[in-house]
């Protein structure tokens, strides 16, 4: 199916099995990643299973070929569209402009279109945002879009923008960030009133670069107004789940991103040398391996599935690249919901209210 004539997979009908998450169908970039098609079309026969209807953009032959070993796909919410173009990890993220056919472009044109509820993919991330941005545009009001993740801390999860967008910024974008996290906290987590901090070298209000004292003056004077803003935070508050929302330049957030990954895994690597140096401790192993698994669970990047790109007029997920088909479950689940939400039309109300 070509993706002109993509619209039919909107009124694909689900199983009477499943209950349909969303009333449009999810576009997934099914041959981005470092994987390629295989974790893609897993992910989203998992997905169409619990009810989310799936668009798989790419090459329709290998596609077709992934589909056909899983039994029953065929009688799942599932579509192929064809995109004869593949941005690769290695290419440079400003071939979307001469590459209409790329499948990410063919994901967020189908959002654009309103032919899709959402693009979501594992692939080139540098692709996506650019793809994201030159097709679906911004929400009036948002300067730059940033991408918005979430980081295992005491008592669940503390989210965290900008983690890779942009490494140079101005405070505006910072109040920008903090009002479009605390909105889709709300959409999507039930928060009523998260709170905001804004990520320092110490608490006190007169610490930090010019960046942070500037934005953490425009915050404090917003506080009250669409942002519970809580004041600055240092890195281990992020995992101490000080405030619901963390800001910061996409710098610093992607560094602190991946240290937390890195360090994750490192932690994890101690903790199986440890319980396998002797019989005693290979003994504790076994009676703790159900507090280990969940332990690991929850700190798995594929138990959140992918990163919002927030501030683009559509929605626009971003998945790692090693992605497995559990990740790709989750971020077809979570755009899904995001959907469901009237996710951007709020995010656009929250920002058309400042101009009254």
């Amino acid at each position: 199916m070509t993706a002109e004539a993509s619209s039919s997979a909107a009124n694909t009908s689900t199983p009477a099995s499943t209950a349909p998450l969303s009333t449009l169908p999810i576009a997934l970039d099914a041959v981005g990643g470092d994987h390629g098609a295989a974790p893609n079309v897993e992910g989203a026969v998992l997905a169409a299973k619990a009810g989310v209807s799936v668009l798989l953009v790419g090459d329709r032959v290998k596609l077709h070929a992934e589909l056909g070993k899983h039994a029953g796909s065929s009688n799942l919410p599932l579509e192929v569209v064809e995109a004869g173009d593949l941005i690769g990890m290695d290419e440079h993220a400003t071939d979307v402009r001469s590459r209409p056919q790329a499948s990410i472009n063919v994901c967020t044109r189908l959002v654009k279109e309103g032919k899709a509820a959402a693009a979501v993919s594992m692939g080139h991330s540098g692709a996506t945002m650019a793809s994201a941005l030159l097709t679906l545009g911004r929400i009036k009001g948002v300067d730059r879009p940033a991408i918005l993740t979430h980081l295992p801390a005491q008592g669940g999860f503390t989210t965290m923008l900008d983690v890779g967008a942009n490494a140079d910024v101005r405070p505006a974008y910072l109040a920008q960030w903090a009002r479009l996290a605390t909105v889709y906290l709300k959409v999507l987590e039930d928060r009523d009133n998260p709170s905001v901090g804004l990520l320092s070298i110490g608490e006190e209000e007169h610490k930090g670069s010019q960046l942070v004292l500037e934005a953490h003056a425009l915050l404090k004077e917003l506080h009250g107004h669409g942002i519970n803003f809580y004041g600055n935070v240092e890195g281990r508050d992020i995992f101490k789940g000080t405030t619901d929302i963390v800001v910061t330049d996409g710098f610093t957030g992607n560094v602190v991103l991946k240290l937390a990954e890195g360090e994750a895994k490192v932690l994890f690597g101690w903790v199986r040398e440890a319980l396998n140096s002797n019989l005693k401790s290979k003994v504790g192993g076994l009676l703790a391996r159900d507090a280990l698994r969940g332990l690991a669970e929850r700190m798995d990047p594929s138990t959140y599935g992918a990163s919002i790109l927030l501030g683009v007029k559509g929605l626009a997920f971003i998945g790692h690249g090693s992605a497995d088909a559990r990740a790709v479950k989750n971020a077809l689940l979570r755009a899904a919901r995001a959907h469901e939400g009237n996710l951007i039309p709020r995010l656009e109300a929250a920002f058309a209210n400042l101009e009254h």
